[in-house]
């Protein structure tokens, strides 16, 4: 019996077919409540077939820990930057992913950050519950232009749901799909071209030794006054002091993020409390449409795999 290490919160608290057919499998589960840091990642090490893990911190140290008894990796979700793949590449453990999943959920999350932001939904709400009938004038979105860093398959989702708005479209990206000729998205030669631009920046790239505080300082300094931010995909894409200084400066207008460098933060984390900045805790891919999705990929990937069956969800 394969012993497995099941760390994902959304695939334990969501229902779905995905639990039925990791039952029938016949492993032998180890619960967690992840994401686990290394320290935990060690304790458990040595005694695990396989993981089917969320975003738990696999370093090389971790990695030739739980080797030569790990076989496989089966990762809930499409980002990999929390395990040292070059490591797992040398050690010859092998990684399966689930793209192609989540990509309308993590796009309507970022329209409802959005939307939220430009409404001062979350303050007024918070007013009437308190018995306040403060009404604040908030801003259209309506022909207004949106920046997006990265154009796979998220990306491609908040352009198709800004044309609804009639939103005037700037890219970013090495990757250029078809789609985006098909929406009339502009080509930015350059991010500084896009930030001094766009009235919305959202970001949707990979976080990747280059694209780490990707939104640093000098970025932020090209943005029009009171422009908006919006990250749905990793926290470490942008320098979280150089946010808030560019908010407190009001060269930032607003930044909605649904991403931490450190997750979860602790309770006294700059971004958590300040008055421009809307924080969700990565919930972008929870609904009980995408989980499912998710669920159901990453646990078919892990018992096709110890089948001996082809499975092109491979990542190494």
């Amino acid at each position: 019996m394969k012993r497995i290490l099941l760390s994902t919160t959304s695939f334990q608290d969501t229902p779905g077919e995905h639990h039925a057919v990791l039952e029938r499998s016949g492993f032998d589960l180890v619960r967690e409540r992840g994401p686990l840091g290394e320290e935990r990642m060690l304790e458990l090490a040595g005694d695990l077939d396989g993981l089917l893990c969320g975003d738990d911190v696999l370093t090389r140290r971790v990695l030739e820990a739980m080797r030569p008894r790990l076989e496989v990796i089966s990762k809930y979700g499409i980002g990999l930057d929390k395990i040292d793949l070059e490591a797992c590449r040398e050690l010859g453990v092998p990684v399966f992913f689930t793209p192609g999943v989540n990509h309308t959920t993590v796009a309507e999350h970022t329209f409802c950050l959005l939307l939220a932001m430009v409404r001062h939904l979350v303050d007024e709400v918070n007013h009437t519950r308190a018995g306040r009938w403060t009404r604040v004038t908030g801003n259209e979105l309506w022909r207004k232009r949106m920046g997006l860093v990265g154009l796979g398959r998220i990306g491609i989702e908040v352009a198709r749901r800004a044309r609804g708005f009639e939103m005037e479209l700037w890219g970013y990206g090495n990757h250029w799909p078809e789609e985006a000729a098909e929406l009339g998205i502009v080509r930015s030669a350059s991010l500084e071209e896009l930030f001094s631009n766009c009235d919305v920046v959202s970001l949707h790239t990979r976080l990747r030794d280059d694209t780490r505080r990707l939104v640093n300082r000098d970025l932020l300094g090209c943005m029009r006054e009171g422009a908006l931010l919006i990250n749905t995909s990793r926290g470490e894409l942008v320098d979280t002091a150089a946010v808030l200084e560019a908010l407190d400066a009001g060269r930032l207008g607003g930044y909605a993020t649904d991403v931490l460098e450190q997750e979860p933060p602790p309770p006294d984390y700059p971004l958590l409390k300040h008055p421009k900045v809307l924080a969700t805790p990565h919930i972008g891919s929870r609904t009980y449409e995408s989980v499912p999705r998710q669920a159901l990929r990453a646990t078919l990937n892990l018992v096709h795999y110890f089948e001996g069956e082809p499975d092109p969800f491979r990542a190494v």
